[in-house]
């Protein structure tokens, strides 16, 4: 019995001391791209404010106070993945599956290059998930500054957990994709 008593105690002692096992998440974008030829569209570089550019999720937890969110990261890279949502969306909007992300191999390839600044992009204490970005789009080749943009908005997250968070972070991106798409329609 007192042998019993030691292994359930070092079990527990054990278990107390192992770290969660991480959760990881994708943004997503608002549908496949579409296949086929079209305008092409070459979506990077992609820059994050350092603060936002790692591997856990950022959440404002007050005016001027940020939290890593433990075991919740991303799977992958944030600027990798933006920069793939946003491709995707611009795919989707206006039409064309002529749609890379940088580095591309040719310039050739692309009509239009759109550069991104993202200053913030993080969940906030107010229970809205905020973007703030800057935009370029570049005619190619020749990289000929065609429209610049500042974008700011936030959206509702719509419970209180990562999941719901990344939603929402993905649906920013949604109209971020649709305010770009508007700037190369009306170049």
């Amino acid at each position: 019995m007192m042998k019993l008593s030691a292994i359930l105690i070092l079990t527990a002692f054990l278990s107390g001391c192992t770290r969660p096992t991480p959760t990881f998440y994708v943004l997503s974008a608002e549908g496949n791209l579409p296949s086929g030829g079209g305008t092409g569209i070459g979506v990077g570089p992609v820059t994050l404010a350092k603060y936002v550019d790692r591997s856990n999720l950022v959440i404002q937890s007050g005016p001027n106070k940020l939290e890593l969110a433990e075991n919740h990261l991303w799977a992958g890279d944030l600027d990798d993945s933006v920069a793939r949502v946003i491709a995707t969306n611009l795919g989707r909007r206006l039409n064309t599956g002529n749609v890379r992300t940088y580095p591309w191999q040719r310039d050739s390839e692309i009509e239009y290059q759109v550069a991104m600044d993202i200053r913030e992009f993080l969940a906030g204490d107010d229970g809205f998930a905020h973007i703030e970005a800057t935009w370029r789009i570049y005619s190619l080749p020749g990289s000929k500054l065609v429209r610049s943009k500042t974008f700011i908005a936030k959206e509702a997250i719509s419970s209180e957990d990562y999941e719901a968070v990344v939603a929402a972070q993905s649906r920013l991106l949604g109209k971020l994709s649709a305010d770009i798409a508007a700037g190369i329609r009306g170049r």
